[in-house]
């Protein structure tokens, strides 16, 4: 990968930037220096160079190569917004600033077993280059300013080489994992083989799978960001409401709350309105705001360090619940409490998803929506209230909104709960508008209720608590916040 490669070129067929060599000389002159002051390192820096200790240790002797990945195309020359991989994050405390491309290598020491980071990343492009105003991809012209290497090395507390010289470090014998996925471009300049690069995947999901005090705490600046932008969605109910695509309307306030306080969403927000909130992950978000109906809002924002919220709340749209959608909301949140009260250090994960499915069991069953009884439905081989929540309870959260994906079942779902894990809790009932089996006023009404769970020393914090959750507070927060 050299240092003058990009991912983007402008079309050849409309470029009119000028090439002669007195614009270049015009251009390139007549600027004022600029003082860069060293920053101190981030506060993500201590605890990244803990992760990284902790993966050297696994593999000992082993050169680790984590990217970052590279832009993605959206349409011909426009790229989709760059995150990088969470892995890449982890390691390194680089979030929402981090620059497309870059590749951390973890060195092994000779006669030590442990690693040398070091950090490649494409540096500036100076104003005496001509992709200083011609590179739509790195030119300060089209991009602003990057950071040098300097700023980037004090900013992160690591060894920091600019990417030119990338290809020379992944050269030479030696075992060698590199995270898959991340960029196929860097296992191409491998000159050995990745044996096995979903080793290195696996084993930093499970490593994620406990989260330090710097990842709660921005988890929880992500809860709380959410929690402003679903004030917001209330505000801007009666807007949506006017609206043929109301949902969007929903969508756009949700959007702007983590515009503003974060980087962006953490997944496509889910507002779904009427019927809609019987789709499980219903995006289209091209309906309606009816008042009568309920909107399920599942939303989530991401913060600048790239961890994110994942939230759920089911809102009557007029400000009531009618009776039906109440007793339907009361058993959901029965069934998130129940989760809730089991959860502690040395549980299994999936018996949260049990304690949840006991709840939906015996009340659809005293519903008689049931054609056997609830103990019967819970055998392994019945599982017939399923039929109207076929998503599991709970999933990990982090970098990523379904987090630890690449972990063995034996540490995820048959894992052992333990102190720092977060993970949501996210019952739900959803009766399709077109449901034979369940009572006319049933259906179309969907409701999950889904909060943010810190596991504890001695059991659990829910993150999420101060948005309202209980049918009571739903209403009275609808009415405070429509008042203000």
């Amino acid at each position: 990968m050299s240092s003058d490669s990009t991912t983007t070129q402008p079309t050849t067929n409309r470029s009119t930037t000028p090439t002669s060599s007195a614009f270049t000389e015009h251009i390139q002159s007549g600027w004022a220096e600029r003082d860069e002051t060293t920053p101190s390192p981030r506060a993500a820096a201590a605890f990244a160079a803990a992760r990284r200790a902790r993966i050297s240790a696994l593999h000992p002797g082993v050169r680790l190569v984590i990217p970052a990945g590279g832009l993605k195309v959206r349409s011909n020359d426009t790229d989709y917004p760059f995150r990088a991989h969470p892995d890449f994050t982890y390691l390194t405390g680089w979030g929402s600033d981090a620059e497309a491309d870059s590749v951390l290598v973890l060195e092994p020491v000779a006669g030590a077993d442990e690693h040398r980071a070091t950090l490649y990343f494409r540096g500036p492009a100076g104003r005496g280059t001509t992709e200083f105003y011609a590179n739509p991809a790195i030119g300060e012209f089209w991009v602003g300013p990057r950071p040098s290497l300097a700023h980037v090395a004090a900013d992160l507390g690591l060894e920091v080489a600019d990417l030119s010289e990338l290809g020379a470090a992944l050269a030479g014998a030696g075992d060698v994992l590199v995270v898959t996925g991340a960029d196929p471009a860097v296992e191409s300049q491998l000159t050995t083989a990745n044996p096995d690069g979903d080793l290195l995947a696996r084993d930093l999901s499970e490593q994620r799978l406990v989260k330090d005090e710097h990842e709660v705490a921005e988890i929880q600046a992500a809860v709380d960001a959410t929690a402003r932008g679903f004030d917001d969605v209330i505000a801007d109910l009666h807007t949506a409401s006017q609206h043929e695509r109301g949902e969007r309307v929903v969508e756009g306030a949700f959007h702007r709350r983590a515009r503003l306080d974060g980087n962006a969403v953490g997944y496509d927000t889910i507002a779904a309105s009427g019927h809609h909130a019987c789709y499980l992950h219903w995006t289209r978000n091209d309906g309606a705001v009816r008042d009568g109906d309920v909107i399920l809002l599942d939303a989530g924002v991401e913060v600048d360090s790239l961890y994110t919220a994942d939230i759920t709340r089911t809102l009557p749209i007029s400000g009531s619940f009618s009776e039906v959608q109440r007793r339907i909301y009361e058993a959901v949140l029965e069934a998130a409490d129940a989760a809730f009260a089991i959860v502690k250090p040395g549980i299994i994960f999936k018996e949260v998803h049990a304690a949840a499915m006991e709840v939906i069991a015996r009340r659809t069953a005293e519903w008689g929506l049931l054609p056997v009884a609830a103990e019967v439905s819970l055998e392994p081989d019945q599982q017939l209230h399923r039929r109207w929540m076929v998503h599991g309870t709970s999933h990990h959260l982090g970098l990523d909104v379904h987090d630890c994906a690449q972990a063995r079942r034996d540490f995820y779902h048959d894992g052992v709960v333990r102190e720092g894990m977060v993970f949501t809790i996210e019952p739900g009932l959803y009766f399709q508008a077109d449901d034979l089996t369940v009572p006319d006023e049933f259906r179309g009404i969907g409701i999950r209720i889904e909060d943010d769970i810190l596991v504890t020393a001695d059991g659990a914090v829910n993150l999420s608590a101060a948005i309202p959750r209980t049918a009571d507070e739903v209403e009275t927060w609808m009415r405070e916040v429509r008042a203000r």
